[in-house]
């Protein structure tokens, strides 16, 4: 049964200096409050994987979290370039980072292989494509049956996935709906999970399209209303697009964007 811990406690025993790390969601349920825990605590050297590494993931690479990207496309939906996450490949600051480019599709068959226990995915995706002259993990493959030559990638199996979902019960049950991407498989593939949620109930009513992974699947839960925003929860919260919009200016200067961290998310976190 998953355990029911606080957001704090549950990166402090789940997150490490030098892990996989996997937050996913897809524009909905991203983990926001949960990567500004990880800044607060001063994970170092992370390898952070996700399919559409967006503004959480450019503020835990300028908060010198990140080591390492393994990622199918980056940028701040909708507004333009992730200026943190340039600035880490342009100049190394605030340290270099290595990357590790794949396709949407790559990706999310990287986790259905880490979640089913199989060592690789095969896939068509890369064919006709630059992505295996860069990525040395991309390789060909010989079907055994037709003699087709197929792409084969390795499977994902971060050390820690972290999720955002509506509502959980007591018994570590969570549920979840709407656009879900790969939440289910990122959960299910990783050695250890942390999910936080809107709420914690009684019991969970069913919700059409819910996605429920069970406590046993899942290593801690953490209530924490509002913890997707400024993406947003479906039946919770609206996308705040403002947020998104400013963020470009925010995170454009090194100076603007060490102030907005230092009140928004250290301060913003301290005991009151």
């Amino acid at each position: 049964m998953a355990k029911l811990v606080s957001l704090a406690d549950g990166v402090a025993d789940l997150v490490h200096d030098g892990d996989v790390v996997a937050l996913e969601g897809f524009t909905h349920l991203i983990p926001f409050a949960a990567g500004h825990e990880i800044i607060r605590q001063g994970r170092r050297d992370l390898t952070l994987v996700r399919m559409t590494p967006d503004v959480i993931y450019d503020q835990l690479i300028g908060a010198g979290c990140a080591r390492r990207l393994v990622f199918s496309w980056g940028g701040n939906p909708g507004v333009g370039s992730l200026h943190r996450f340039r600035d880490a490949v342009q100049h190394a600051w605030p340290g270099p980072l290595e990357l590790e480019e794949h396709s949407h599709a790559g990706m999310a068959n990287r986790y259905v292989a880490g979640a089913s226990g199989l060592p690789f995915a095969v896939l068509r995706g890369y064919t006709g494509t630059d992505l295996p002259r860069h990525t040395t993990n991309i390789r060909p493959i010989s079907c055994p049956f037709t003699g087709e030559v197929l792409t084969a990638v390795p499977a994902l199996r971060p050390d820690v996935t972290v999720v955002h979902a509506q509502r959980a019960d007591r018994m570590g049950n969570v549920q979840m709906w709407g656009i879900t991407g790969v939440q289910k498989e990122a959960v299910l593939a990783a050695h250890r999970s942390l999910v936080t949620v809107e709420e914690i109930v009684d019991q969970l009513e069913a919700v059409p399209g819910q996605v429920v992974l069970p406590g046993w699947a899942i290593t801690a839960v953490a209530e924490v209303p509002g913890g997707a925003h400024p993406s947003y929860a479906q039946g919770y919260s609206v996308r705040d697009n403002d947020f998104y919009r400013s963020w470009d200016a925010v995170s454009r200067h090194r100076d603007t964007f060490r102030a907005w961290l230092d009140q928004q998310v250290h301060q913003a976190g301290a005991p009151a």
